[in-house]
């Protein structure tokens, strides 16, 4: 991405917004350290996995097409590493794949708070509230776990980042609603449904091989006696 588009990226968002990106990154981050959960990062194994994982998604990023400035469409993955990983490590490895983006002239460090609460922070809130939801309500099962985190929970992570850009783009000036909801929001749905297939496709395949790479697994829990 060159100067000029960084520019125009840039520019397609209020000061103001870009402002309180950055306060509820920092919020974020220092709740974080609160929490203590990066101090699982010490483990080699763990932090091996968070780092292939985090370099994996990084990739999958590059893969991407979009009709205008600031309107892209991806694969995301963010339900896949809460599953991993929880909500906390999740968003630090959507964030270090921001901030390489921006580092490497594809993303914008200006803009790089704010694309992490549309993009990394909201679908890592709505796949995490769902697979706690889940976890209250439905019976432990293997396959209650696989479909409803994997499947549904990738869907409505991206479909929150659909709907939520929309509404900030259309509140930012950026773009008229009309024009959105016209040229960008339906096509969030069949991101929608892509991502829900790659997700419960991953989840699986790591629930099956690799079940010690999903922090929110649990092979008692899921399998044994059912």
């Amino acid at each position: 991405m060159n100067s000029t588009v960084l520019a125009l990226t840039e520019s397609l968002w209020p000061e103001s917004f870009r402002l309180l990106g950055w306060l509820g990154l920092l919020f974020l981050g220092w709740r974080w350290w609160q929490s203590g959960d990066w101090r699982k990062l010490g483990d080699s194994s763990r932090l091996n996995v968070f780092l292939a994982a985090t370099v994996a998604l990084l990739v999958l990023w590059q893969i991407k097409t979009g009709i205008r400035t600031g309107l892209s469409f991806h694969l995301y993955g963010i339900a896949v590493l809460t599953m991993m990983f929880g909500f906390w490590r999740a968003c630090f490895a959507g964030v270090l794949i921001l901030l390489a983006n921006a580092l490497f002239g594809r993303g914008s460090l200006a803009t790089l708070g704010l694309d992490a609460m549309l993009v990394v922070v909201l679908p890592a809130v709505v796949s995490w509230g769902f697979y706690l939801l889940l976890d209250r309500k439905l019976p432990n099962h293997f396959f209650i776990y696989v479909i409803g985190n994997g499947f549904f929970g990738g869907a409505l992570s991206v479909t929150a980042i659909g709907l939520a850009t929309t509404a900030a783009m259309a509140l930012a000036g950026a773009y008229q609603l009309d024009y959105l909801l016209e040229h960008y929001t339906p096509y969030t749905v069949l991101i929608a449904w892509a991502e829900a297939f790659s997700t419960g496709m991953a989840v699986t395949v790591m629930a099956v091989y690799r079940p010690q790479w999903l922090e929110t697994f649990d092979d008692v829990r899921y399998i044994q006696n059912k």
